[in-house]
């Protein structure tokens, strides 16, 4: 895989809750030095980076019912559809891992669903499942779950509820939520060997914040 090729899997992202302009004007600088596929950021920051990528070639991702996932549904929908009015193009929703957990896979579904039907058919739709709370069986229905709900994408975590992304939760994801899900690996990825490692699992995203150390040890790799 080039460098090149590795850009497009990853997902370049910011979701500290004291970062101002400088950072997502980085974080947009970096996006378009690399070529990444998106730029991932908390919704109050869509707008402000939608106007920094336009026309780079750059989707903007925005997380919404985020980290705790224990938002109600008609509140993470607004969240969803607010941020694809101000130029977001990939939503990264957050299961709402209580519900899940204590039985309730018909509210968990339907949690997707609202966010689902909230916004336009084409923005791609990602449920990060927070596995470090699961169990590898409660990962394997959350993910059939969150397909069955309709989304284009299952993640692994937030990045703030404890552990990481790994290979195994890769597979086991891939083959829980089926062959037409993607699936995202985020928590952890920090270098290009850890990144390679989720994709040769089957990630089909990476998200990270360490992007540029990512692309720097690919660089590496190259010479």
């Amino acid at each position: 895989m080039t460098a090149t090729e590795l850009a497009r899997y990853i997902d370049h992202t910011m979701l500290k809750a004291d970062a101002g302009p400088a950072e997502f004007d980085r974080l947009c600088d970096e996006a378009i030095r690399f070529g990444f596929r998106a730029v991932c950021v908390n919704s109050a920051w869509v707008q402000y980076v939608s106007r920094r990528l336009s026309d780079a070639g750059i989707a903007v991702c925005s997380v919404v019912g985020f980290p705790l996932g224990a938002m109600k549904s008609s509140a993470k929908a607004f969240e969803a559809k607010a941020a694809v009015a101000d130029g977001a193009r990939e939503i990264d929703m957050v299961l709402a891992v209580g519900a899940f957990k204590a039985g309730d896979a018909e509210y968990a579904s339907d949690d997707i669903r609202w966010v689902r039907e909230a916004i336009e058919p084409d923005t791609i739709l990602k449920v990060i499942i927070e596995t470090a709370m699961l169990s590898d069986d409660e990962k394997r229905a959350a993910s059939a779950l969150a397909a069955n709900a309709g989304a284009d994408f299952v993640k692994t975590c937030t990045g703030f509820g404890g552990g990481a992304a790994s290979p195994e939760d890769i597979a086991l994801m891939k083959d829980a939520a089926g062959p037409n899900v993607g699936v995202k690996a985020s928590g952890g990825v920090r270098d290009y060997d850890t990144a390679m490692r989720m994709i040769d699992a089957g990630a089909t995203r990476i998200g990270a914040v360490s992007s540029v150390a990512i692309m720097e040890g690919a660089g590496r790799c190259e010479e």
